[in-house]
């Protein structure tokens, strides 16, 4: 059995933060390997589009992408978890990114009863992005 004593919301949210940097799924299947033989569940996700219209499918994906890695089941109150860390994560960005396109990528951690996701924002117009990252907590 892995020793995940001491992991709390800080490492949790520090390693969410680490997948969603992720490169390519090369570098994410590394990290979920070592972080999975620690005992730490976790998934990353892209996405992107018109950042109104991209909100509810970054919820959604996050959502599915934690089901998929078995980080959470199927029960309403698990991906209601999912979907509120979503959303807060979404609404730290959201006065920097309305009309504007977004892309980046979404990063899931889980470790005991903490579950973190932290989503990676490119905003903006051709090459002139900001950039900028969103971290929802929560607790199960």
């Amino acid at each position: 059995m892995n020793n995940t004593q001491g992991i709390g919301s800080r490492e949790v949210a520090s390693i969410a933060i680490k997948m969603a940097l992720t490169t390519d799924r090369n570098e994410e299947a590394l990290l979920q390997a070592k972080f999975g033989a620690e005992g730490i569940k976790t998934a990353a996700v892209d996405f992107g589009g018109d950042f109104i219209a991209s909100v509810s499918k970054i919820i959604e994906r996050t959502v599915v992408a934690a089901k998929r890695e078995n980080i959470i089941g199927d029960s309403h109150s698990e991906e209601g978890v999912v979907a509120g860390a979503a959303r807060e994560a979404v609404s730290q960005i959201m006065t920097k990114a309305i009309g504007l396109n977004v892309g980046g990528k979404i990063g899931i951690a889980r470790c005991g009863d903490h579950i973190s996701i932290a989503l990676f924002f490119g905003i903006g117009l051709l090459h002139l992005n900001d950039i900028a990252i969103g971290l929802g907590h929560r607790v199960l």
